[in-house]
């Protein structure tokens, strides 16, 4: 691929002015601002217009949610591992396999199936994010997705039919924008059926974001506050201060690692389905 030096620029000062902004209005930390500038250049300068707008489609929503009833989603704030400003660690996590797409992109430039992984770990993050942000507000409480039994808002693993409903639409906005943003570069064997690549990437969404509800229930590091009596992703150290003690699943496996891992389940789904 021929790199075009002029967008490589472009995409470093456009990518370094929107984490600028998300690190103004506390979107983003200090470290996720360096992380978020990094990623954005990879996908502004290597990747293109179109490959922003996904990007920027799942930043700017996901950024947007995380504030709506706030003040009630702070009393969950106890049960998640970090707080709605994202650190180098979230920014990785949600984007660091769509990434990786763009890189496979670089070295098969007219191929499509690296644009439908990218759109794909996408989808799952956004279908991720839409399900948790709205997922909390459902007036009915979460089930478990092992036991079926309720559990309280915030548990990890916990899925509800608004936050199920949520991460399909999540998904289904990215699916949309895949095929109306299409690389005009890059060849569309699938241009006679538009809506298959729309439902392809709303079902690898969910199953990102259902994997990622499965490993939370399971095998994703939970830790309980003495003081609190109250399990959390938190460590090593709760809200109100106090060590917090092991409780189980994997110690290594935290939420940032789901997170990567719900993205990469959409990105593969989505293009083994295809190839």
């Amino acid at each position: 691929m021929v790199l075009n030096s002029v967008q490589v620029l472009i995409g470093l000062l456009l990518a370094l002015m929107v984490a600028y902004i998300a690190y103004r209005v506390r979107t983003l930390s200090r470290s996720g601002a360096i992380a978020a500038a990094a990623l954005g250049w990879l996908v502004f300068g290597f990747g293109g217009f179109e490959w922003a707008v996904l990007l920027l489609t799942f930043f700017i929503s996901s950024s947007g949610l995380s504030r709506l009833r706030k003040r009630r989603k702070a009393k969950l704030e106890e049960k998640f591992s970090k707080s709605s400003t994202r650190d180098a660690g979230q920014v990785l996590a949600n984007g660091g396999v769509a990434g990786f797409f763009v890189l496979l992109h670089i070295f098969f430039p007219a191929a499509f199936w690296p644009w439908l992984g990218f759109a794909g770990a996408l989808a799952a993050a956004n279908a991720d994010t839409w399900a948790t942000e709205l997922g909390v507000l459902s007036r009915k409480a979460p089930v478990s997705m092992v036991t079926w039994k309720r559990v309280e808002r915030g548990t990890s693993g916990g899925i509800t039919v608004l936050g199920t409903l949520s991460a399909a639409l999540g998904a289904g906005l990215i699916g949309v924008l895949a095929v109306l943003c299409w690389p005009t570069q890059i060849s569309n064997p699938m241009a006679a059926m538009s809506w298959l690549p729309v439902v392809g990437l709303i079902l690898a969404g969910l199953l990102g974001s259902l994997v990622d509800s499965f490993l939370g229930a399971t095998v994703q590091a939970m830790f309980v506050c003495p003081k609190c009596k109250k399990e959390t992703e938190r460590y090593p150290l709760h809200l109100c201060g106090t060590k917090t003690n092991f409780l189980r699943g994997w110690r290594w496996l935290d939420n940032d690692w789901v997170n990567g891992l719900c993205t990469l389940v959409g990105g593969l789904v989505i293009v083994l389905s295809i190839l």
